[in-house]
């Protein structure tokens, strides 16, 4: 994942507000019109703040729709860049847009004026779903969209939400199936939040839309980031990314909003791993204390005890274990799992395929 300088351009060339938008809350209040001198100073305060740099720089156009701006306000902003780029500071120019203003066209200039990186607000792939949030474009928008950036060698990503109105398990099931056959080289994905000022809040305050609880979003996107890391494709962020007026009382009006999303959902995943493997070396015991113990990467240690340890306390109480051992084991790649129970040892990982070796076998080997 690069270093990414992000510059909010609040809303510009949205042809209108979407139903859950408030980008004064979630991108920060910052001016309608971006100057040179605060782009430069953006960009220069970020490169200093990074110190040396180890891996490859963008500056990202965020919260607006950059593809449908007059093409004199896009040739503007990306000259801003350009310096940059030229003296090698950064690397390449990351947008967001959305896939109905995505052609061949548009994708032409963006390449000649050093642009690698296009994040489409597909949101959906489900019709219904995108149409009741008022969006504006379809699920095939977003498909050609997807397949025009690939074709032409932009790494490409897609932003997903969970829990807008008409949405469900099974349609967010299948959007994400439908994202994995599209091969994206990333994914973002957030939970739908009801924000104050927004067409949602007002349907929410008259019963016609009912958000996601929190544990329901950290269900649906547990299964999500399963099936999307299983398939060889990052998610890059999950949740809102937390901001001084999103803290304000009352930004958030109702929705699965929470500070630490993303380590919710990997915490749940551990405990569901944790789970299988448990029930997978019960042998009928009464009690397994004493003979177990997980080992896992140490950079996984605290999704796996869970916030104030809810892990180990719902594990103990499930399986009857006076103590859940647990030993940090920096040889173990990220994401997986290892019990070892008496003589036996399983191991899984996020893809929920149990292997098992015995103990005996190890040592062989």
């Amino acid at each position: 994942m690069p270093l990414i300088i992000p510059i909010f351009i609040m809303n510009r060339g949205c042809p209108h507000r979407c139903l859950f938008c408030n980008e004064r809350l979630t991108a920060g209040d910052r001016p309608d019109h971006l100057s040179a001198a605060a782009f430069r100073e953006t960009v220069r305060a970020c490169l200093g703040s990074a110190g040396r740099k180890s891996a490859p720089v963008q500056i990202a156009f965020y919260g607006g729709n950059f593809t449908g701006m007059a093409r004199e306000e896009q040739r503007r902003l990306l000259e801003l860049a350009a310096p940059f780029l030229r003296e090698g500071a950064v690397d390449g120019v990351r947008i967001s847009t959305r896939p109905d203003n995505i052609d061949p066209d548009e994708l032409a200039f963006l390449a000649s004026s050093g642009v690698k990186t296009v994040e489409v607000g597909a949101q959906s792939l489900d019709d219904e779903v995108l149409s009741r949030s008022r969006r504006g474009h379809s699920s095939a928008d977003a498909v050609r969209a997807v397949y025009l950036l690939k074709e032409r060698g932009f790494e490409t990503g897609a932003h997903l939400m969970v829990g807008l109105p008409g949405d469900s398990p099974d349609r967010f099931a299948d959007t994400i199936a439908k994202v994995i056959a599209l091969r994206p080289d990333m994914v973002r994905i957030h939970p739908t939040i009801v924000l104050r000022g927004t067409p949602l809040a007002t349907d929410f305050r008259e019963k016609r839309y009912i958000p996601l609880t929190l544990a329901e979003a950290v269900d649906l996107c547990k299964n999500a980031l399963k099936k999307l890391t299983s398939a060889g494709i990052p998610v890059i962020r999950l949740g809102l990314q937390t901001t001084r007026e999103l803290e304000e009382p009352g930004a958030v009006v109702a929705g699965p909003f929470h500070p630490a999303f993303r380590a919710l959902v990997e915490s749940a995943i551990f405990l569901e791993m944790a789970e299988a493997l448990l029930a997978a070396a019960d042998d009928g015991e009464a009690n397994m204390s004493g003979v177990v113990a997980f080992s896992l990467s140490p950079a996984d240690l605290s999704n796996f005890l869970g916030r104030r340890r809810m892990n180990i306390a719902a594990l103990k109480g499930r399986f009857g274990l006076d103590d859940v051992p647990v030993v940090p084991d920096p040889v173990l790649p990220r994401r997986t799992l290892v019990l070892t129970a008496g003589r036996r040892v399983l191991r899984t990982d996020w893809s929920g395929l149990i292997t098992e070796k015995r103990r005996e076998d190890l040592t062989a080997s």
